[in-house]
């Protein structure tokens, strides 16, 4: 006999019934995941319900799959669903993988722990994005800008999707405090977000550009758009508070000097970034139509991932363009026998684009700096 599943009514349709909040059962469910991570399991469960999901695929970045076997079986218990844990690697939100959701037969996604880059009503399945709000120390984060800055001090501060709301929380005592705090927005992200390849040029003089988040990688995005402005960053797991730099000289060396050869190539090869939604069919064309015009000989390899020992089996190619992440070329370029260029740098290398002061951080910016046929 098939089991049956109380299905809970609410006064409209996106409002989340009492009866799910209220239920013991799954609020002890809940408890065993980190009490300052949102994954906003209430949310999920009620709209496979009403969505009618008969099996839901679970994508995590690397630092969350550890709970995705208990959010799984949350899932699986209350909403009653079939699960997919996806294992494959997730860089950011360029990887939501609606392809291999859909291929397993999936007619639901949840991805975790990124924005929605990818637009929900172009995906092939029915999907939702879990921010995963963060909640952290904010006391200390505010106190730690106080001591270092002066009140005249005018501020910008950006973060990762996971603190978002903590940074619009603070926003509102700093700016009590300090002559200026800007929260800059580059949309399609949401405001104070950035990507490690997207990030606002600022156009006034701040003093200081104040990240909140672990790692470097989104940090650099930002100081590579406004290289005139000091950058620092707050880990909120550490609480540590540094002052961050980049050899931007050398940076713009290095890759122009990778541009200058490839105009000499007889053969390139185009890399299509299969992992996820990273390889961008649009900007494949374009590149194409610049070697045409060329009349430069090109081949078109699929990747999901992309290291030197396997390009290096490809002995005839003399230059790799790659549609996959532009920072890929950026910050592990060098350790490639042969130029491996991003999309920006094809236009540099092939087009007519000129070399930019200031390198552009606008992959999936709405208005980008320079301006591909889309």
């Amino acid at each position: 006999k098939p089991k049956t599943v109380k299905v809970f009514k609410a006064k409209a349709k996106n409002q989340i019934p009492d009866e799910l909040i209220e239920n013991q059962q799954l609020k002890n469910a809940i408890s065993i995941l980190p009490n300052n991570y949102n994954f906003e399991i209430y949310k999920s469960i009620h709209t496979l319900i009403i969505k009618k999901v008969k099996r839901v695929a679970l994508q995590f970045p690397e630092g969350l799959l550890l709970y995705a076997t208990v959010i799984a079986d949350i899932l699986e218990k209350f909403a009653n669903v079939e699960t997919i844990v996806m294992g494959d690697v997730t860089y950011g939100a360029c990887c939501v993988d609606d392809f291999t959701a859909k291929a397993l037969n999936a007619d639901f996604l949840i991805h975790y722990g990124h924005s929605c880059l990818v637009p929900i009503d172009i995906t092939h399945l029915q999907m939702l994005y879990v921010f995963v709000d963060i909640q952290l120390d904010l006391t200390h984060f505010i106190e730690t800008l106080k001591i270092n800055f002066v009140r005249e001090s005018k501020l910008v501060i950006v973060c990762t999707i996971q603190f978002a709301i903590s940074l619009h929380t603070a926003k509102i005592e700093l700016s009590n405090h300090f002559t200026k705090i800007f929260i800059p927005q580059e949309k399609p992200l949401s405001s104070g977000e950035i990507l490690g390849c997207t990030s606002p040029r600022l156009s006034e003089n701040f003093d200081a550009i104040i990240y909140l988040g672990d790692g470097r990688f989104h940090l650099e995005s930002i100081m590579i758009s406004n290289p005139h402005i000091s950058a620092y960053r707050y880990d909120p797991y550490s609480k540590v508070f540094s002052i961050e730099t980049l050899d931007f000289i050398q940076m713009h060396k290095n890759r122009r000097l990778e541009c200058e050869k490839a105009k000499n190539a007889k053969f390139v090869g185009l890399i299509l970034g299969t992992l996820g939604r990273q390889g961008n069919p649009n900007i494949l064309n374009h590149v194409k139509n610049l070697l045409e015009k060329k009349n430069i000989n090109y081949m078109v390899v699929l990747l999901s991932e992309i290291f030197p020992a396997r390009l290096e089996m490809f002995e005839e190619i003399d230059t790799w363009v790659q549609i996959a992440c532009p920072r890929l070329s950026i910050d592990w370029g060098l350790a490639f026998k042969k130029p491996l260029l991003n999309a920006y740098e094809a236009d540099v290398a092939f087009g007519d684009l000129n070399w930019q002061s200031i390198y552009p951080m606008d992959y999936y910016a709405t208005n980008k700096y320079y301006t591909l046929p889309l």
